[in-house]
């Protein structure tokens, strides 16, 4: 099989993987910088795809290692939120047995040489998702502004359409399947 080539969608990838062990170390002490570093890995996400449509560089690696790492990321920061007592854990659990489940589904589909790809419905639930991570990390970081009420609306709206996205991504599956 040889090792993958490494382009710069891939390289932005990797990054996101690089920077969780950072972000799980910063944040229970300075959640201003872990968001930063948590919008940095966010901001690769949006970029590395489409870099890679733009450049005609998407590969097969980078289309498994993509959501692998942007499920990386999530889960930490979930599993963050949920030990400095931001997060009720059974919120975090719903949206973290989603994504290995929808995860499992596209890499099953992917041994078939079958692509599901994102559907709208996940890619508002990502951007619901990260807003709401972003306003729990800095839930009274910032003077006289609370974000935590905010924050807790758009996860538990982002754990609705999680499981809605699972459910339109299942229904893919056994069509493509």
């Amino acid at each position: 099989m040889g090792i993958p080539k490494l382009n710069l969608p891939t390289s932005l990838t990797l990054s996101r993987i690089v920077i969780i062990p950072f972000f799980i170390i910063i944040m229970p002490g300075h959640p201003i910088l872990a968001t930063i570093i948590f919008l940095l890995a966010a901001v690769t996400d949006f970029l590395d795809g489409y870099l890679a449509r733009l450049y005609g560089q998407v590969t097969t690696f980078g289309t498994i290692l993509d959501p692998i790492a942007d499920k990386f990321l999530v889960i930490s920061a979930l599993i963050l939120l949920v030990d400095i007592g931001t997060l009720s854990a059974w919120i975090a659990i719903i949206i973290i047995v989603r994504e290995f489940f929808v995860t499992a589904l596209r890499v099953v589909a992917l041994a078939r040489n079958i692509v599901i790809k994102a559907e709208i419905g996940g890619k508002i639930k990502t951007a619901t998702q990260i807003t709401a991570i972003i306003f729990l990390m800095l839930k009274d970081s910032l003077a006289f502004v609370d974000l935590y009420d905010t924050g807790m609306l758009l996860i538990i709206i982002s754990m609705l359409l999680a499981v809605i996205s699972a459910v339109q991504y299942t229904i893919n599956f056994w069509r493509e399947v």
